[in-house]
């Protein structure tokens, strides 16, 4: 059985490994192609809206450029809203630390941005996913092992699902996915109203489900 061709070339302007490894588990293969955009240098008036903001612009920063020429191009970006405020990757290590005495023991909501730019046509669909986490409460000795591995540096809110903090994390409200690094769902739906089914982008099979 010869494996599908996808009809559109597919990008993540993205260096997250985390989001790379969705896509490809659903079956897609996009070619990365990093932004490069100052997040520093962008402010919304709420931490949902920053996360699209951000976003747009890495997606659309990559669209213009020419070896993205006739792409659908996928942006996206996350933080972590907790009383209120935003909270991207930890500037260091002090700072990962007292994230995460502010974060145990209680829950914060994960936005993440998601943009798709048509290269070819300039249209553009963006919107913004949130999942509730609810964080556990790891002792001062977890937190500081956990910071020492480097990991929280690398990550949004200083935490991820899919890693060594994983044992931290009692539970989520909503699509781990988006917390993650990326909504599948939603990607779909951002695809479908630039007139492309998902379906159309897949490369090969989906893996198959490990047995019980």
């Amino acid at each position: 059985m010869e494996r599908p061709t996808p009809t559109r070339r597919l990008v993540l302007a993205s260096q997250s490994p985390a989001r790379l490894t969705l896509l490809r588990q659903a079956g897609l293969a996009p070619e990365v192609i990093v932004s490069g955009v100052d997040e520093d240098g962008v402010s919304a008036a709420s931490p949902a809206e920053l996360a699209r903001v951000l976003a747009e612009a890495k997606a659309a920063a990559v669209a213009a450029r020419p070896e993205a020429a006739g792409a659908l191009v996928v942006g996206c970006d996350s933080v972590l809203e907790l009383d209120g405020r935003a909270y991207g990757k930890p500037q260091d290590a002090e700072d990962a630390i007292a994230r995460w005495k502010a974060m145990r023991g209680r829950s914060g909501v994960l936005h993440t941005g998601h943009c798709v730019v048509d290269a070819a046509s300039g249209e553009r669909a963006a919107d913004t996913e949130s999942t509730t986490v609810r964080f556990g409460s790891p002792s001062d000795a977890e937190v500081a092992a956990y910071v020492a591995t480097g990991e929280p540096l690398r990550v949004a809110g200083a935490f991820t699902l899919n890693g060594r903090s994983a044992p931290f994390v009692d539970g989520i409200d909503g699509n781990a996915g988006n917390v993650i690094g990326l909504s599948l769902p939603l990607l779909r739906a951002l695809l479908a109203g630039l007139g492309t089914p998902i379906t159309d982008l897949w490369t090969a099979a989906a893996p198959a489900a490990p047995a019980a």
